[in-house]
């Protein structure tokens, strides 16, 4: 127990009370085999010092946490579902393990699982994750994370000895059980389903204990509600730049999948750009491209209006339209400032950074120039200028369409973390994450239980995050 000594516990959801979650019982599982901890993460949480016995104990077998949750919480929440509303969905094959307190900043985290074992919302599912899903998404949270995605983070990974089928994978195929640490697994999809019911004692409750955990400098707001959309509004909006800063695109942006922290989290059919196209889609089930690259600020704004009309019998129409209409100017001001971010440049906070994204996207879009090689090669701006002329994009640099984006990027100065000098840069391309490249991650796992490419990907990543001064 000596290794528990810094973990600061809490169980602050079990206040919420049993109508809102069931108590669940985890998965027995044949083996535990730790594929993946992230150490980093570990220390934060005052959980580094365990041994691999005592991890697998804890995030394989779910003993639980000294001083936290003594029995998981299969939690209860609706959703749209490419929005078609389902009154049946809930932690169907995860719950909420614990919580405890980040170290550094002292904000409530919880370990989620995925793949855990059946509960009363699994709905015919075995309640299973596979191998490779789990992969994915370390792979996923590992690459967010170092390209300034707020987002979930793969704490664990563990494989655990069963044979699945899956019609989307050769069957069978290898399971196993992730555990994400993220700040909150309170969804839109969480209102809604109290709205559904409408349980507005539940509303309230629910609300209160979102602004005490979440955003306590809301309490003395004369229109909590209010307050809390505008709140919620700012964080989602602040994710939708990040992802198309990241040419990211999720997949399933479902009411249930947004949480009221702005956190990236619930890796399916993730996708990252090769290059700039609005209608790349990531999920071979979104027919109509409902969830595509070009459409998911419109998404999360169509989600943040479910989440008004839920706080509806708490406030009214006059006082939450505004706090709602405040998504668009959001998002078209922190969309250049994600941008410049990632260029390693300080924005202007004014018109011209607006026009500067219209200039990018226009040369991106017409160019068809690799989306990551981009923002890689002009890491802080007319500095790299020597460094993209040697670029495998330098003929697109050079070109006439170029102009008015390379003018652009010698008005904005650096930013201090530039950090050009970090052995990253010096590499002819960046790392990326595209398709291809993670299915060929899973190849030798698959193959031959060679987790070598697994293990160097995850590093090369590492010192990319370094490279862009990342600090979560």
């Amino acid at each position: 127990m000596a290794a528990m000594t810094r973990f600061q516990p809490a169980r602050n959801h079990e206040m919420l009370g049993d109508a809102f979650f069931d108590r669940v019982a985890p998965a027995i599982f044949p083996q535990t085999i730790l594929r993946h901890r992230d150490q980093r993460w570990a220390t934060r949480m005052g959980l580094a010092d365990l041994s691999d016995a005592e991890w697998l104990a804890h995030f394989g077998r779910f003993t639980p946490l000294p001083g936290s949750l003594p029995q998981p919480l299969a939690l209860r929440y609706h959703g749209h579902q490419f929005r078609s509303y389902n009154a049946d969905l809930g932690d169907g094959r995860g719950f909420l393990f614990a919580q405890g307190y980040d170290l550094s900043d002292g904000r409530l985290m919880d370990f989620g699982t995925k793949g855990s074992g059946t509960t009363p919302w699994s709905r015919g599912g075995d309640g299973r994750l596979t191998l490779k899903g789990g992969v994915r998404e370390v792979l996923a949270t590992e690459m967010l994370e170092a390209l300034g995605v707020y987002t979930s983070k793969s704490f664990s990974l563990i494989e655990t000895g069963e044979d699945l089928y899956r019609g989307d994978e050769p069957s069978p195929t290898r399971s196993s059980v992730l555990v994400r640490l993220s700040h909150s697994h309170i969804r839109i999809g969480t209102f809604q389903r109290l709205a559904y019911l409408e349980d507005t004692k539940g509303l309230t409750q629910l609300l209160d204990y979102a602004i005490a955990n979440y955003y306590p400098d809301l309490a003395e707001a004369p229109d909590k509600p209010a307050a809390f959309l505008e709140a919620v509004v700012a964080k989602v909006a602040r994710l939708g730049a990040q992802w198309i800063a990241a040419g990211f695109v999720h997949g399933v942006l479902n009411t249930d999948n947004i949480n009221i922290t702005g956190e990236s989290f619930d890796y399916g059919p993730w996708r990252f750009l090769p290059v700039y196209d609005p209608d790349f889609t990531a999920a071979y089930f979104d027919e109509t491209g409902l969830y595509s690259f070009g459409r998911q600020p419109d998404t999360l704004a169509w989600n943040l209006t479910r989440l008004a009309e839920c706080l509806l019998p708490l406030s009214s129409i006059e006082k939450l339209e505004p706090a709602l209409n405040t998504v668009w100017p959001a998002f078209r001001t922190e969309l250049p400032r994600q941008l410049l971010a990632r260029l390693g440049l300080k924005p202007d906070d004014t018109e011209s950074d607006g026009a500067f994204v219209t200039e990018l996207f226009g040369f991106l879009s017409a160019s068809k120039a690799p989306y990551e090689q981009f923002f890689f090669d002009w890491r802080g701006g007319s500095l790299s200028a020597e460094r993209a002329a040697r670029s495998p994009s330098a003929e697109l640099y050079a070109s006439e369409a170029f102009r008015a984006v390379a003018d652009g990027l010698e008005r904005y100065a650096p930013a201090g973390d530039v950090n050009l000098d970090h052995p990253y840069f010096a590499r002819p391309r960046p790392r990326t994450m595209l398709i291809e490249e993670m299915e060929a991650v899973w190849a030798p796992i698959a193959a031959a239980d060679d987790w070598g490419l697994f293990e160097s990907t995850l590093a090369e990543i590492a010192e990319m995050r370094d490279a862009y001064g990342i600090i979560p």
